[in-house]
């Protein structure tokens, strides 16, 4: 009986999904509760992929390609009145919180989870699972990217966080964009100021924090943008997460205890995105981050430079470079990835390439990218830095969004 009864309730709420359809956006459920609209959105995306190359297949493997899915996502969003709620769960990571790091309070399986107060414009109020405001292209989604991922500057952003924050879109010019109370980083071109003020539990899904466990220490970031329609978005962010290497008497991955309170992790963002023509956009990212995993000394810089330029709505040659110098230890290394590659719209919905037409676009994509690795790659002196491709490799992506 509890079975028919679930599958009749499934059944049902699949047919008001596909009655209510968008082709191009989520799946929208909408009811009115006393004087109240709420709507309930539902989408997700995945990205399949095979990688090979010296860079991805390593020495004692056989494979001469490396089949996976770097994001498979489903999430939803509900909408009422002020008040908003999303989660977002990624099927290919891990359901269970890392009992020694203690992650940030969630299972890495969990993206986002959060609840938000839409004020107006200029105050919105987050509480829950979110992405700390660090790093332009890290708070752009993962299904939007240029190139077929982010790049190893990515391991210097905070990352997701359990906190609260405080943001504001589209301020001081009048009202040239929906704020929705969803935003993660420059969703929508606006004219005038944004800022977003966080503070949360310490970043441990940052790659530059280590044995971090909810209650041993906080983190905080602090960004202010600025943006004048599509022709240009600027940012800049300053982030600490306290004790990025652990705290005194907390044990560590591999069972030992930290026997000093470690540094705090100070990293800082400078981002620049122009739609300058139509169908061209260049972004430049800086990071100078100093005490990676608590160590003092430890300082990475990273310079980026992605552009891309749609030849028609099916056709976007791409290009992205990261430079990074490293130094631990008083040695000082450097590495360059350098991606070319093309973006190819299997199915897109029209031919403009505006900033909201590119991301409809990106529903049905495939992608190339050649990685070409240059710098300390092999011998006395190699790479010291986070992540990074150490030789070249390929990478082909298919991805589908709903």
């Amino acid at each position: 009986m509890k079975k028919t009864k679930s599958l009749s309730l499934a059944t049902a709420a699949a047919a008001a999904l596909m009655m209510s359809a968008d082709a191009s956006a989520a799946y929208t459920m909408s009811k009115k509760i006393g004087d109240v609209d709420t709507k309930l959105d539902i989408y997700g995306f995945a990205q399949l992929e095979a990688r090979g190359g010296d860079g991805v297949i390593a020495d004692n493997q056989d494979a001469s390609v490396k089949f996976g899915a770097q994001r498979v996502r489903l999430g939803w969003n509900y909408t009422a009145g002020k008040v908003r709620g999303k989660v977002f769960l990624d099927f290919n990571q891990d359901a269970s919180i890392n009992a020694v790091n203690g992650d940030v309070g969630m299972p890495k399986m969990v993206k986002d989870a959060f609840v938000s107060y839409v004020q107006d414009d200029a105050l919105v109020l987050k509480v829950g699972l979110i992405k700390m405001p660090h790093g332009m292209s890290f708070t752009i989604p993962g299904w939007n990217l240029d190139i077929v991922e982010r790049g190893f500057d990515k391991a210097l952003a905070m990352e997701r966080n359990m906190g609260i924050m405080l943001s504001g879109r589209d301020m001081f010019f009048g009202n040239n964009g929906k704020v929705n109370g969803f935003e993660m980083g420059h969703e929508r071109p606006w004219k005038g100021f944004g800022y977003d003020i966080m503070i949360g539990n310490q970043a441990a899904r940052s790659g530059a924090v280590t044995n971090a466990k909810p209650g041993d220490a906080n983190s905080y970031v602090g960004r202010l943008m600025f943006d004048w329609t599509e022709l240009l978005h600027t940012e800049v962010s300053y982030a600490v997460s306290e004790k990025a290497g652990g705290i005194e008497g907390h044990k560590q991955a591999d069972g030992t205890l930290v026997t000093a309170d470690t540094e705090d992790y100070k990293s800082l963002n400078f981002g620049v995105d122009s739609h300058f023509l139509d169908g061209a956009n260049v972004k430049v990212e800086y990071y100078d981050s100093k005490n990676i995993k608590g160590v003092k000394g430890w300082d990475e810089t990273t310079m980026a430079l992605t552009g891309t330029y749609a030849i028609n709505e099916y056709v976007e040659p791409s290009f992205k470079h990261i430079q990074g110098t490293s130094e631990k230890g008083g040695v000082e290394t450097k590495l360059g990835n350098t991606y070319v590659g093309v973006n190819l719209y299997i199915s897109p919905f029209d031919n403009k390439m505006d900033r909201g037409s590119k991301r409809k676009r990106n529903a049905h994509r495939m992608m190339f990218d050649y990685v070409i690795a240059s710098g300390d790659t092999d011998g006395a002196k190699v790479w010291n830095g986070l992540k990074g491709y150490k030789d070249d490799a390929w990478i082909f992506q298919y991805q589908y969004k709903f």
